[in-house]
């Protein structure tokens, strides 16, 4: 009977197998559709914004060390490369400052082919940002966005030109809002968009769009080390200084003339003084004649407020230091042994360049 049952289960199989019918390759009507929609988007946004897009050469002078001799270069030169993209029919072009800084000579290849030499009109290390100018005609134009409506999971699309006539692009979701980024400089570039974008080499300043082809971003840096973690600075950012570089060629900034530390600060000092932060800057540095030194601030205080304000590092005071202080009576707060002081300092304006 056994040999019998599994011959009719065999049989049984077989018919099953042959009433199955074959997987269909393609995908189902509605992703399909989905899919169509999502590449619409990427080329439509793609095309609008492309044709601003500009590659960036450089050169730096490289100081060798040796004498300069008459009727020779004074200085060997080394190249650079980067992105950027025109913002204004004039020929205005932003790009990060990492890009053009110290830079001798700047050469722009837009998309249709042309190539032009660019003036700095002035660039911002503590932002990562720049601003070039061109002189020619029939520009195409990119449109800077609003960053502050963006939603982590966005649909993002970055472009570049790392080797002029051909663009690169790249999609992705922002991944994050709100990050914060070392710059060169030292300083912290705060509400630094994060997405997964992927950024090939020679894209730094190019523009990071969305679906609608408006620019929200500066691309600026990727993780080595790490897959699909790159960033861009926000178009809100952008836009503000662009328009101070165009006015005044910097980013006007205030100093006190001290050089610092983040520390923390013991459990029972921040009870006993009811402080609202567990961290300080403990001063390193005083410089001569600086605000700082005509307050009499020593090394080794703790600053832990600014007016209002309170001071939990050296980001914190750097944050605050901004253009509205320059000139402006300012009240700091500081622990200088056990004892909480406050003094008054008037910062100056930053001749870092």
């Amino acid at each position: 009977m056994a040999p019998l049952l599994r011959l009719l289960g065999a049989e049984e199989m077989a018919q099953k197998a042959q009433t199955v019918t074959p997987l269909d390759p393609r995908p189902p009507v509605e992703d399909g559709r989905l899919l169509d929609a999502y590449s619409s988007a990427v080329i439509s946004a793609v095309e609008r914004v492309s044709p601003a897009v500009v590659n960036i050469e450089v050169r730096h002078a490289v100081d060798s060390g040796r004498p300069r001799e008459r009727g020779r270069r004074s200085q060997p030169e080394r190249g650079g490369s980067g992105s950027g993209f025109v913002f204004t029919p004039d020929g205005l072009i932003l790009t990060n400052s990492h890009v053009v800084h110290g830079a001798v000579q700047i050469r722009v290849t837009l998309n249709d082919g042309r190539v032009c030499e660019a003036d700095l009109i002035g660039d911002d290390p503590e932002t990562d940002l720049a601003v070039i100018r061109i002189a020619a005609a029939d520009l195409c134009s990119a449109e800077l966005g609003r960053s502050a409506s963006l939603r982590p999971g966005q649909l993002v699309i970055a472009i570049g030109n790392p080797l002029g006539f051909q663009s690169t692009v790249t999609t992705g979701v922002v991944s994050a809002l709100g990050r914060s980024l070392r710059a060169e400089s030292g300083r912290l570039i705060d509400n630094v968009i994060q997405t997964d974008a992927a950024l090939n080499p020679g894209n730094s300043g190019g523009p990071l769009v969305d679906s609608r082809g408006d620019v929200i971003g500066v691309n600026t840096a990727v993780i080595l080390p790490a897959q699909g973690i790159c960033f861009a600075i926000p178009a809100d950012t952008a836009r503000f200084v662009a328009a101070h570089l165009i006015r005044y060629g910097r980013i006007r900034r205030s100093v006190i003339g001290v050089g610092g530390q983040t520390v923390q600060l013991p459990r029972r000092v921040i009870h006993f003084h009811r402080l609202p932060v567990v961290s300080a800057m403990l001063v390193t540095s005083v410089e001569e004649g600086s605000p700082a030194h005509r307050a009499e601030i020593r090394t080794g205080d703790l600053i832990v407020g600014l007016d209002d304000h309170p001071i939990a590092g050296v980001d914190d005071l750097l944050k605050l230091l901004d253009e509205e202080r320059i000139g402006r009576t300012t009240r700091l707060t500081l622990l200088r042994r056990t004892e909480k002081r406050e003094v008054t300092i008037v910062p100056r304006e930053s001749d870092r360049r």
